[in-house]
């Protein structure tokens, strides 16, 4: 198959595949994360747009922001050999790792004050209704 030749996607073929909406799709593109053909009004994505898309999906789902997998795309462009991406993503990845053992840390540290504010509630309810039937 030629360059000329190559599958492309409308944008509510697109939608359709990963179960987004079009306004999502045009709002990437609007961030430049996607950059469609057009002709006239229409927009034709190719099979390059299709991979950046599912891959800033993939990218939001492990909890990376658009900017960051922007920042990811932009390597790729300049240096092909991903020498640069890939380690850039090892980097991305170690920090997302850290925020999430934060964010687990705070969680468990809440669940454990929900446990004693818990405890303490329902002794005081136990109290109060012994006081009461007494």
């Amino acid at each position: 198959m030629t360059e000329k030749e190559e599958k492309t996607y409308s944008i509510s073929e697109l939608a359709k595949e990963f179960d987004i909406t079009t306004r999502s799709i045009r709002f990437y593109e609007d961030q430049g994360l996607i950059t469609p053909l057009r002709n006239g009004q229409t927009r034709i994505y190719s099979k390059r747009d299709r991979v950046r898309l599912k891959l800033i999906l993939r990218g939001k789902r492990l909890g990376f922001s658009l900017a960051e997998t922007g920042q990811l795309f932009e390597l790729y462009d300049a240096d092909k050999s991903s020498v640069t991406q890939l380690s850039t993503m090892l980097q991305l990845i170690e920090l997302k790792k850290a925020e999430l053992h934060q964010q687990l840390d705070d969680i468990k540290v809440v669940l454990m004050e929900l446990v004693t504010v818990e405890k303490r509630c329902r002794d005081t309810l136990a109290d109060a209704k012994q006081h009461k039937t007494a």
